[in-house]
């Protein structure tokens, strides 16, 4: 709880630097004009930061996983036609293929309890340990390849559009950097909700939205994933593989 509590001090000191700006250009005789200006230039604030913090610290492992990801969602849409992102299944198989390239990767599960202002639930994604390229100590790289949707409200401000249409669709992070992007998609969903007169409801609150990835209720599954599956659909799945990437190479269609 440190963590999040710590993210809405920052989110509080953003709006009480916008307050205090806006204060001070009240004395001025055109304070209504300064006002609307301040209310529309602080927007852009977070569609450049939102920038800057989505260009920060991409690893070569997270490029790499990343690429896997997008490599392994291309071969299944090529083979079933339809991709369901938000499928349980499509998360297990992608924990397996990366779990059979090598990579140290699970499916977790995380729960929360209802606590003041936030409603309980729960959420699925796909964590992966690597080594760092300098310390050479384990990192945890988060992966969600339904990322973008989570921001999403109901008529949301052309400016909130906007912000969230650079946000990637499948996310590939540390704890750090999704800490940055949860924090300041939360304010800005603020924002666009109070500029339509509406409140925020308790499924986009910074405290449900951080609990979605970062909570402390979660399991992982990384054991008998393979077992799941079987024998037979991973030879299937791996002929499957051959066979897109034998036609990729010779520029055929598979």
């Amino acid at each position: 709880m440190s963590s999040l509590e710590e993210e809405e001090r920052l989110v509080q000191m953003v709006h009480d630097f916008i307050e205090s700006s806006e204060s001070s250009s009240s004395s001025s005789p055109s304070s209504s004009k300064c006002l609307l200006s301040l209310q529309h230039h602080h927007q852009p604030s977070y569609f450049l930061s939102l920038q800057e913090i989505l260009r920060s610290g991409n690893t070569e492992a997270e490029k790499e996983v990343l690429e896997r990801v997008k490599k392994y969602l291309a071969m299944r849409s090529r083979r079933d036609g339809v991709l369901l992102k938000s499928s349980n299944g499509l998360k297990k198989w992608l924990v397996r293929k990366l779990k059979m390239d090598s990579f140290n990767a699970s499916l977790c599960h995380t729960s929360w309890a209802t606590s003041s202002g936030c409603p309980a639930g729960d959420y699925e994604y796909i964590d992966i340990m690597v080594e760092d390229e300098q310390t050479e100590e384990p990192i945890r790289l988060i992966v969600d390849i339904d990322f973008k949707s989570q921001f999403e409200l109901a008529r949301p401000t052309q400016a909130y559009k906007e912000l969230t249409n650079i946000l990637p669709s499948i996310f590939v992070g540390q704890e750090e950097k999704l800490n940055k992007i949860i924090s300041l998609l939360c304010s800005a969903a603020k924002q666009s909700l109070k500029e339509r007169g509406l409140h925020i409801p308790p499924w986009r609150t910074s405290t449900y939205m951080h609990s979605k990835w970062l909570s402390a209720g979660c399991q992982k599954c990384s054991e008998n994933i393979e077992s799941a599956f079987g024998r037979k659909n991973i030879e299937e799945e791996n002929r499957s593989a051959s066979v897109l990437q034998c036609c990729h190479f010779n520029g055929e269609e598979p």
